[in-house]
């Protein structure tokens, strides 16, 4: 489900160029430890601004407005975003990663639980600097294009174009890392 959240904050994003979140994974126990853990109040870990957003997230996403986002709320919000035949088990493992019906704190919760798990800046400046070798905080944004396309997790052309809707190159053609990276940690852009 956080990968479908993803793409749609991507949507978002793009069109209000706000914050950016990091997938990472979030198993359903930790979700409900923190849920159950009385003492902390997930609404206190974001700012204002976030909690809006994230409602503004929530709201396109419960389809049928009652509050809960499930299976066909899902199966509507990929067909939103361009993906049709979504099959029903992955649409179940994306409801059964959160510890019970997802209303608006469950799902505040589980990208809480997720923004927790980003790397810190530094590992993700690091990850770009094997790019940029000479140090110039900036990579030729054709060569991150190949790059992100051919190794590992390969981006598709979709998600290429996302990125660099919402990160652009700069007239030269280079992608300013060092701001991708301060805005995947901290959700805004520096001054």
């Amino acid at each position: 489900m956080y990968c479908l959240l993803l793409r749609l904050d991507y949507q978002v994003t793009i069109q209000s160029t706000e914050s950016h979140w990091r997938q990472n994974s979030l198993s359903p126990k930790k979700a409900k430890k923190k849920t159950e853990g009385g003492g902390s109040n997930v609404f206190s870990m974001f700012d204002q601004t976030q909690i809006q957003e994230f409602k503004e997230a929530f709201t396109i996403m419960d389809q049928n407005r009652d509050g809960f986002i499930d299976k066909a709320d899902l199966r509507d919000t990929f067909a939103a975003l361009g993906r049709l035949n979504v099959k029903n088990e992955e649409l179940e493992a994306m409801v059964q990663e959160a510890p019970g019906a997802i209303n608006f704190t469950i799902f505040l919760t589980m990208f809480g639980e997720k923004l927790k798990g980003t790397d810190p800046e530094e590992t993700i400046l690091n990850a770009f600097k094997i790019f940029d070798p000479e140090g110039k905080g900036h990579i030729k944004a054709d060569y991150i294009k190949e790059m992100l396309m051919t190794q590992a997790d390969r981006f598709s052309q979709e998600e290429i174009s996302q990125m660099f809707a919402a990160f652009p190159p700069d007239v030269s053609g280079n992608l300013d890392y060092k701001n991708l990276c301060y805005v995947i940690t901290h959700g805004e852009e520096k001054d």
